[in-house]
C-alpha cells in the first residue's frame, strides 16, 4: 500500500511538471502576435494583445525568469506607457490608444510595473507613466478617499455587473500601492475596505463610509455602493485579499474553510464538477434580484462570469492557500488545476490551458492556449514548490509586519 501511494505521488508530480513545461510552451508561442510585434492573448483565438490578460500574466513570467518572456513584458509595458491618455488612463488593448474605459487596466499597469521593477532591479522604470497613472487612480474615488469605483462590466467581467466599489479592483489598488512603496495610501484602502457595507450597518454607525466587510460572512462583498451591495463570493477578489494581506491570517483561514465547505455543497447539489471553485457563487439565477435579461444569453448559472471555473483564478486560489500555509491543500488543488488544464477544444492538444470551464459539465468553453491560464499556472507551481508567494510575501510583510502569522 505504501508503495502504491508513493507511485501515485510520483505520477502526480509528473503531471504537474508536464503541465509546467506545456505552460511555458504556450507563453513562448503567444509571444508573437500580429499587432506591432506584441504578444497575442491566446494561441489561435484572441490574436489581439489584451491589456489585463497580459499584465496579470507577469506573475508567471516573473517566476520563469525567461529572458524572451521578460523582454516581451517590457515591450508591453513600454507600449502601454506610450499609449497612455493625457490624464493617465491605460487602454484595454496594448496597441490601441482608443480602446478605453476599463476599470482594472490602470491598476494592473501600476502593479505590473512594481513587479517588473523588483524583477529587474530598475526602480525608476517608466516613472513618468507611473506618476500619471497614480493621479488617474486618485480621481477614481467618488468620495475623494481611498476606495475606487467602477462602472458595470468595466473590469475583466464584461458580462457581469459590478457596481461602485468592486472588491477585485480595490484589491488591485491596494496591491499596486504596496508594491510601489506607498504604504500609507495602501493602508487607507485597507481601512476603508474593512468598513461594513451600509446594508450591514446599524443606525449607530450611519456616519461611517460604506466598505466591503459583511456581518456574519467570512469574506469580502463582491461590490458595495451606498445602500446597495452583493454578498455573493468573488473568488478572484478574495484570493487577492488573502495574498496581499488585506485579510488577516485568521480571516483568511475562515474564508478558505468556507470555500471548501461550499464546494462540497455545490458538488452534492450537482452544481459543480471537480475539485476547483467557480469564480463566483452562489450563482445568479433567473428571478433573483440581480438577474439581468442579458444573462440568459451570455451569463447563465455555472457559466462564464456567473460561476464558470477559470484556471487563472484557480491559480490565484492556490497561491492564497500557500499564503495561509495550507501547503497540503495547495498541492491537492495544484494537481487538480494541472488536470483541468488538460481540457481543450482541440483534441490534439495534450494541455489546452483553456480560458474557462463550465462548472456544471466540466467542458472547456473558451479559447485554448490562453496566456493568463498558462502564466498563472506557472505562478501557482512556483508558490507550491517554494512554499512562498513571490512578490506578495513582501506586500503582506510590509502591510502587517513580521507578526502576521
Amino acid at each position: 500500500m505504501q508503495q502504491t501511494y508513493k507511485n501515485m505521488e510520483i505520477e502526480n508530480r509528473q503531471i504537474i511538471q508536464q503541465a509546467k513545461k506545456a505552460a511555458l510552451e504556450v507563453l513562448l508561442h503567444n509571444t508573437h502576435g500580429p499587432f506591432d510585434g506584441l504578444p497575442r492573448t491566446a494561441g489561435w483565438g484572441y490574436p489581439e494583445p489584451y491589456t489585463r490578460d497580459l499584465l496579470l500574466s507577469i506573475l508567471g513570467v516573473a517566476v520563469t525568469g525567461n529572458k524572451v518572456l521578460v523582454d516581451s513584458m517590457k515591450l508591453i509595458l513600454e507600449t502601454l506607457a506610450e499609449n497612455q491618455t493625457k490624464n493617465g488612463h491605460i487602454s484595454s488593448l496594448v496597441h490601441s490608444k482608443n480602446d478605453l474605459g476599463a476599470s482594472d487596466t490602470t491598476p494592473l499597469f501600476l502593479f505590473a510595473i512594481g513587479v517588473y521593477r523588483k524583477l529587474t532591479n530598475e526602480p525608476d522604470f517608466l516613472e513618468k507613466a507611473v506618476e500619471k497613472a497614480m493621479v488617474w487612480m486618485e480621481y477614481q474615488s467618488p468620495s475623494d478617499g481611498y476606495l475606487i469605483a467602477q462602472q458595470p462590466t468595466s473590469d475583466w467581467r464584461d458580462e457581469q455587473w459590478i457596481y461602485g466599489y468592486g472588491l477585485y479592483v480595490n484589491t488591485l489598488s491596494y496591491s499596486y500601492l504596496a508594491v510601489l512603496g506607498h504604504k500609507d495610501r495602501a493602508q487607507g484602502v485597507r481601512n476603508e475596505m474593512d468598513h461594513l457595507t451600509l446594508k450591514e450597518k446599524s443606525m449607530d454607525h450611519f456616519n461611517l463610509h460604506e466598505g466591503l466587510k459583511i456581518n456574519n460572512k467570512p469574506y469580502y462583498a463582491c461590490w458595495s455602493y451606498k445602500n446597495f451591495s452583493s454578498n455573493r463570493f468573488d473568488l478572484l477578489g478574495n484570493s487577492l485579499a488573502i495574498l496581499a494581506g488585506i485579510s488577516t491570517a485568521e480571516d483568511a483561514e475562515k474564508t478558505i474553510q468556507w470555500v471548501e465547505d461550499q464546494l462540497s455543497d455545490l458538488r452534492e447539489n450537482d452544481q459543480l464538477r471537480g475539485d476547483l471553485p467557480p469564480n463566483f457563487f452562489p450563482y445568479i439565477l433567473p428571478g433573483d434580484d440581480d438577474w439581468l435579461q442579458r444573462y440568459e444569453r451570455y451569463n447563465m448559472p455555472g457559466n462564464y462570469h456567473n460561476g464558470g471555473v477559470w484556471p487563472f483564478i484557480c491559480a490565484f486560489y492556490v497561491a492564497a492557500l500557500v499564503a495561509n500555509q495550507k501547503y497540503a491543500l495547495a498541492e491537492e488543488k495544484l494537481l487538480a488545476l494541472a488536470q483541468l488544464n488538460r481540457r481543450a477544444n482541440n483534441e490534439k492538444l495534450k494541455f489546452g490551458f483553456n480560458e474557462w470551464i463550465g462548472a456544471l459539465d466540466g467542458k472547456p468553453m473558451g479559447q485554448d492556449w490562453q496566456s493568463w491560464s498558462a502564466a498563472l499556472f506557472l505562478y501557482a507551481v512556483a508558490c507550491v514548490e517554494q512554499k512562498r508567494t513571490p512578490f506578495f510575501d513582501e506586500i503582506r510583510e510590509a502591510g502587517q509586519g513580521q507578526d502576521y502569522w
